[in-house]
C-alpha cells in the first residue's frame, strides 16, 4: 500500500491532497529533473537553469522526503554528500508529468518542437517503460534533454 503524507489535509479531495504534496512552484520541477533528466545531487538541481534559490530546493527536497516522495543516500566515501532518489511513490508521478509535458506543448507556448510533442504523445507507453526501467536500474542517462528556446534573429528567422 502507497504510504501516506503525515500533513493535515485541506479536504479529502484527490486533487487536494495531491496539491498539499506537489502543488508548490518546484516539486514538480525537482521530480522532472530526477525522472528525466537524471539528477542526484543538490548542484545538479540548483544547476538545472530553473533559477531556484539554495534555501527553497533545500526545503523542497526536505518536503518531498518527508511526503516519501524521495529519498535520500550517502554518496559512498563522501559522508557529507546524499543522492537523491525517487521512492516508488516518486516514479508514480510519471504518467502525470509526462501528461504534463504533452498538455504544455499542445496548449502554452513552450520550447518543445511540436515535431517532438507529437513523437512522446506516439510513443506513451513505451517512454513510460522506459522511465520506469531507468528508475529501477538506477540509470541517470536523460530521458528528455532540456528544451532550449528558439531565439529571433534580427530578420526574424528562428534559430538556436
Amino acid at each position: 500500500m502507497a504510504t501516506k503524507s503525515a500533513a493535515k489535509a485541506r479536504s479529502e479531495c484527490p486533487v487536494s491532497v495531491s496539491l498539499d504534496v506537489l502543488g508548490d512552484r518546484w516539486s514538480l520541477l525537482i521530480i522532472r529533473d530526477m525522472m528525466v533528466r537524471g539528477y542526484r545531487t543538490f548542484r545538479e538541481f540548483q544547476r538545472a537553469g530553473e533559477g531556484i534559490a539554495t534555501n527553497i530546493l533545500s526545503d523542497r527536497l526536505h518536503k518531498l522526503e518527508a511526503a516519501g516522495v524521495l529519498l535520500t543516500e550517502p554518496v559512498e566515501g563522501d559522508g557529507r554528500s546524499a543522492y537523491y532518489r525517487l521512492t516508488p511513490k516518486g516514479v508514480a508521478l510519471a504518467p502525470v508529468l509526462f501528461e504534463l509535458l504533452i498538455w504544455a506543448g499542445h496548449h502554452e507556448h513552450t520550447a518543445a518542437p511540436e515535431s517532438y510533442i507529437a513523437q512522446l504523445e506516439q510513443n506513451r507507453q513505451a517512454i513510460l517503460a522506459e522511465t520506469h526501467r531507468r528508475w529501477e536500474q538506477r540509470d541517470p542517462t536523460p530521458l528528455i534533454p532540456p528544451f532550449v528556446p528558439q531565439v529571433k534573429s534580427p530578420k526574424g528567422k528562428s534559430k538556436r
